[in-house]
Formats: C-alpha cells, structure tokens, sequence
C-alpha cells in the first residue's frame, strides 16, 4: 500500500508544479501538465533515475533527507510534508486501539455552553461523536447520516445545504485523505471509504488527487430551509485527550445577518426542545 500511495501522491503532486513557479526555464514542447520528473530529480538533489524508481514504485526505502528535499521541490505544504512521509512508511502511524469514539464529559459541558456556537466533535472517519443542540439544528438534526462525508457526497439536499458545494467537497476529501494517512488500517476509516468509493463518482475523482490538507480557519456558506443563508467561520482543533478527534466550532461576525439568523436558529432548536 505505501509503495502505490507514494508513486500516486508524487505523481499528482509534480502535475501542479509548474516550471516558473520553481524558476526553472520551459524548453521544448512538454507532454506532461506540471514538472516533469528530471525536473524534480534536479531539484531534489536526487538522480533521474532514483526519481523514477520511486514514482514507479521500484525504491521501497527513501530516506528522510530524500522526502524532506522531495517535499521542498514539490512545494508541499505542512500537511503535504506529513503526508509524504507516512505514504512513505516514516512518519508514526496510530495503533487502531488507541482511538476512542467516546468524547470527554468536560468537552460535552463545555459544547452545551454554547448556545450560539454550532460545535461538533468527529473521528477520522467524519463520524459525528457529539454535537450541541444548535448544531443540531444548523445540520438538520442528521437525518441523512452522521457521518459527515456521507451528508457532504450522499445527501441529494447537499449541494443546496452548502453554497459552495464543490469548494466543500474538496477540502472535505483532502482532510479525509490526510486521516487516512495517520491510519489507513482503521477499520471505519476503511469502511468508510469503500462506502463513498462505490457509491459517489465525485468522491472517487477527487479521491483521486490525492489531495492531502487538514482544516483550518476557514468560512462556510450554507443555506438553511429554516433560517435562510448563513455565513460562518469555522475553527478546528485537535482533541489531545483522544487522538484521532477534531472538535469544530462555527460563529457568525457579531452584528451580521448571518448572527441574527444564527440566534434565531438557536431559538427555533430551544423551542424545539421544550415541546413534548
């Protein structure tokens, strides 16, 4: 498995490289989109020849100082750099028994004290452990599934939920990706995966990339059927008392539409709650 992952991860990392990003001067008619492979040998401080064993999956063993350098040409971000050397073999894999789908009671208190702030904690797998009552309400009491791969790639009300559709959908798959790096021996993780494979043509193309990022700051535009459009910024933590868990907390600029919307959602889900 590493030995393919690698070759596919290279690959498709040289493809969007292009020459005068790395200033390297375009000569003659060129077959292939981004660098070609001497290009990143050259780069890399490595030979042609090594380069193209390990894009074809005949070296098994590139050593540290060889990704780090592979890393550098091909302008790999933080994520990219951990994901190259785990498809590798180097970077440290999690043993599947020391993930726990069981969420701290002091992170559930501290969910339930957010009225106003839709949070969510999932596994690698983008199974939703917890969720606050907002929440809740923001992803329609999870109708579809719990699983939030399934309600971005399954869902037939998805690509109305979420206004970026296709923005989602790959920044979803590239966190997906990089989990699976961490442990591609997951049982859910694999289930998962085999599930969207099989059922959603648009997964399997991106899965494809081999795109590999994890979540950061970023904003989220969705369409609601109670409240209407909403804006929100969406932050992203680690849970380091349960590795392999990510807690995602969403807020709306102060005095924003999209505030007003988000309080009258969180009204609508109160209500909700009291009625027998």
């Amino acid at each position: 498995m590493a030995r393919s992952e690698l070759s596919a991860y290279l690959t498709t990392r040289r493809a969007l490289v292009t020459p005068a990003e790395v200033n390297l001067p375009v000569t003659g008619h060129r077959r292939v989109a981004g660098l070609r492979r001497e290009e990143v040998a050259l780069l890399a401080g490595v030979s042609a020849d090594y380069y193209v064993r390990l894009e074809q999956g005949r070296e098994r063993s590139p050593s540290a100082q060889v990704l780090d350098a592979l890393a550098a040409a091909l302008r790999l971000d933080e994520d990219g750099r951990l994901h190259l050397f785990r498809v590798a073999g180097i970077g440290p894999r999690v043993r599947t028994a020391a993930v726990t789908d069981r969420v701290e009671p002091g992170l559930l208190a501290l969910m339930d004290a957010w009225p106003h702030n839709p949070a969510v904690v999932y596994n690698r797998a983008y199974d939703v452990l917890a969720s606050n009552t907002i929440a809740d309400a923001l992803f329609h009491g999870w109708t579809h599934s719990h699983n939030l791969m399934h309600v971005v790639f399954t869902d037939p009300a998805a690509r109305a939920f979420y206004r970026d559709w296709h923005e989602v959908a790959r920044n979803s798959v590239a966190g997906f990706r990089l989990g699976h790096g961490v442990a591609p021996d997951d049982p859910r993780v694999r289930q998962v995966l085999g599930e969207l494979l099989e059922r959603s043509p648009e997964f399997a193309e991106l899965w494809a990339r081999h795109d590999a990022r994890g979540k950061a700051l970023e904003r989220k535009r969705f369409q609601h059927r109670e409240v209407g459009p909403l804006t929100l910024t969406m932050q992203t933590f680690d849970v380091r008392s349960a590795p392999g868990q990510e807690l995602v907390v969403y807020h709306a600029e102060p005095a924003s539409p999209s505030s007003e919307a988000l309080a009258l959602l969180g009204s609508l889900a109160a209500t909700s709650r009291r009625e027998p």
